[in-house]
């Protein structure tokens, strides 16, 4: 078994790294070189706007590529609790970005021709209990009436033609749900923004943020300075570097991943017969989907802790008893990659976007970033440019989480509480 992303290890090269000294001065800094940044920069680019992104490693080396291959529809909360707590109207607009989100990614694999398995195959939200069922059907209700009438309820009789296992009590069918390959996505968007003008320098740590005047900022970095006009900030889980700010609003949670072996045809028909995206109804559940070569991508908060190579054999130990558990015909299947990475995840489990002493930003996507980091680099570049100004993720007040300050002392508390919520449910 590889201790490493099955997305990384099967990507190919980015060929667009800038070569040379950083240039002393910019039109906009992307300080970030995942899906946002490098999305953000792709859309400056084509505007003929001087952009510099900086990544601290190797580009689209952090939650761009550790992630669990998903690109749905919906957002990261119940509908109904988002609609209880936001209003109708809002919770309806954010449900359109996510997909207006997926549309775009669509968009840009084949304005690009990003050669990433790109497909729409629809999102299953399955029942893991009986008593989650009800949930699932006034979410249904809800949504059908409101943002989404193709929304198809299966119920518990049905659901085996869609999952091979005994273990769900029904599920929550969204079609607009997709998944593809996230390395070669990434990749793929990573030379086309280089291609389009953007100058992307990996392996160039920002260590220093200072506001001149307005927007423009000096930006340090231990191979240079540049002097910005303005500022991007999309560096995700940004626990690292001169961000104070940011990291008092955006906890770094792990999540852990692992891939199968090619399982075939066969297997895979067994147990998926519907080839989806998947995620269970748990607060500590999974989620789950297959790849080009029929292997089984399968993950979930295993544990609540950071990613390291020890913690992530033992959570991968913890998905593969889980993923046998769903589906007994895996347990003599070989588990091929592990890895672990960090989601940035927000008190109400929404991202944030917009604009913080002269620095411009978008973070905090709460583990449903694939899609929406993407077209938030679009959205983030009309804003930058000064050509529009619809950002679905401006909210008046971005308060910090009281008495954190960037690392998270509470997630086993928060693990032992959604456990016992689980058990109790």
């Amino acid at each position: 078994m590889k201790l490493e992303s099955f997305w990384q290890a099967t990507a190919p090269e980015f060929t667009g790294a800038a070569s040379g000294a950083l240039p002393t001065v910019a039109d906009v800094v992307v300080i970030g070189g995942g899906f946002t940044g490098i999305s953000t920069a792709l859309n400056l680019a084509r505007q003929g706007i001087n952009v510099v992104v900086l990544e601290s490693g190797n580009v689209m080396s952090q939650a761009s590529a550790r992630n669990g291959g998903h690109c749905n529809t919906g957002v990261s909360q119940n509908f109904a609790s988002l609609v209880a707590s936001q209003g109708i109207e809002q919770a309806s607009r954010f449900y359109r970005a996510f997909d207006d989100a997926v549309s775009y990614v669509q968009q840009l694999v084949r304005e690009e021709q990003i050669d990433c398995d790109f497909r729409l195959c629809g999102k299953l939200k399955l029942a893991s209990k009986a008593s989650h069922f009800p949930g699932l059907r006034s979410a249904w209700q809800l949504m059908r009436d409101t943002v989404d009438p193709e929304i198809e309820l299966i119920s518990k009789d049905e659901i085996r033609r869609e999952v091979g296992s005994d273990a769900f009590h029904g599920g929550l069918l969204q079609k607009r749900g997709g998944q593809m390959h996230m390395g070669k996505f990434g990749m793929g968007l990573a030379n086309a923004a280089a291609r389009a003008g953007a100058k992307i320098f990996p392996h160039h740590a920002v260590t220093g943020l200072t506001r001149l005047d307005g927007y423009r900022h000096r930006v340090t970095t231990a191979r240079g300075e540049i002097i910005a006009e303005k500022v991007m900030m999309a560096t995700g889980v940004s626990n690292e570097g001169p961000f104070p700010w940011f990291q008092r609003r955006i906890v770094p949670v792990g999540s852990f991943i692992v891939v199968t072996e090619p399982l075939g045809d066969a297997l895979i028909e067994q147990v998926l017969p519907k080839d989806r995206t998947y995620v269970t109804s748990l607060n500590i559940g999974n989620y789950f989907r297959t790849t080009a070569d029929r292997r089984l991508v399968f993950g979930g908060r295993a544990r609540f802790a950071v990613s390291n190579p020890t913690s992530d054999t033992r959570s991968g130990e913890v998905l593969r008893a889980a993923m046998t558990a769903l589906f007994p015909q895996l347990g003599k299947s070989r588990i091929d990659y592990c890895w672990g990475g960090m989601v940035d995840m927000t008190s109400d489990r929404l991202p944030h976007a917009g604009e913080h002493d002269g620095v411009f930003y978008s973070l905090g996507y709460s583990g449903h970033g694939t899609q929406m980091s993407v077209w938030m680099g679009r959205v983030m570049a009309d804003l930058l440019a000064e050509k529009r100004n619809e950002n679905p993720w401006q909210r008046d007040a971005w308060p910090a989480l009281p008495g954190y300050h960037g690392k998270p002392w509470f997630l086993p508390l928060a693990g032992l509480y959604y456990k016992a919520k689980d058990r109790l449910s």
